[in-house]
């Protein structure tokens, strides 16, 4: 089966960033989320990106104009099973996935492949509730999507091979490199990443060092684009909590213990720079650390 039309389920951050990369990889793109206003700002946020492009000289207006006009707002769900894949890119809730692939069945077609962009929950897990199985697997892009070029391929139990080879060539389509990554929990970059992350929040937590010093050190001493901290604000506090907590949860070990001032600052809805507030405050014209 070819794949030609493109269903994404969540025009957030991640969503509108997968459905940019397609559109202007030449797909039919079908942008799906709970409501209309939430649609029109990640098609806003699109042609936002797609206009720094054109700035940039990445793409051209005529590029731009085209995949801008690739990408159709789509309220109903009875629309998005139309395609001819469909990626799940929701909050990082295993409830709320399991949903919105329990709410598409009854309008799928027959040869729809379904794909979720979890960093880090169960392929298996979320494939067990669907009628296909065996034509799903997770398809993890990174944030920002139109700029990172990894996507982890992640199988689940039941994932055959003509599905892998499916997502394979959309993701060499839209000019991404892939890595295989196996269905444990987090897969490879965030069984890595969120735990360094985690642990850095820790040496902040214990008076180790400030938020400044511990990014200074991180992209000085370690040669990191980004400090752990800033890094933690940027991918969202909510978004590392949920990984962690999935880690912990999924292998039962100690070392992925969420730091409890990670939970404080989520509880707080301090999420980073999506609240304006994190480990630094955005508030102003220049990030100050929150601590």
């Amino acid at each position: 089966m070819t794949i030609q039309k493109i269903a994404i389920v969540g025009a957030g951050q991640m969503g509108n960033g997968i459905a940019h990369v397609c559109a202007l990889a030449g797909y039919n793109v079908l942008l799906h989320d709970t409501s209309p206003e939430r649609i029109d700002a990640g098609l806003a946020t699109i042609n936002g990106n797609m206009t720094r492009q054109v700035s940039s000289g990445r793409i051209t207006e005529a590029v731009r104009d085209t995949a801008l006009d690739c990408i159709i707002p789509t309220p109903s769900l009875e629309e998005v099973g139309a395609a001819d894949l469909i990626i799940e890119s929701a909050t990082e809730d295993e409830e709320v996935k399991r949903q919105i692939f329990s709410d598409l069945a009854p309008y799928l077609g027959e040869a729809t492949f379904l794909a979720t962009n979890t960093s880090s929950i169960s392929i298996t897990r979320l494939a067990a509730v669907t009628d296909r199985p065996e034509r799903f697997m997770g398809v993890h892009f990174m944030n920002p999507v139109p700029v990172m070029e990894l996507v982890e391929l992640v199988r689940g139990i039941a994932t055959d091979d003509a599905t892998f080879a499916a997502m394979r060539d959309v993701v060499v389509r839209l000019g991404k490199q892939w890595a295989v990554a196996e269905d444990y929990p987090a897969f490879i970059v965030n069984r890595i990443l969120v735990p360094m992350i985690n642990e850095a929040i820790f040496v902040l937590y214990e008076g180790v060092g400030s938020v400044e010093d511990i990014d200074k050190v991180m992209r000085l001493g370690a040669n990191h684009r980004m400090g752990p901290l800033q890094l933690a604000d940027f991918i969202g506090l909510d978004t590392c909590l949920s990984i962690m907590q999935v880690l912990y949860e999924g292998l039962a070990d100690s070392k992925y213990r969420p730091c409890p001032l990670l939970v404080k600052y989520v509880e707080a809805g301090w999420l980073g720079r999506k609240s304006n507030r994190g480990f630094y405050d955005y508030s102003g014209d220049a990030p100050v650390p929150t601590r």
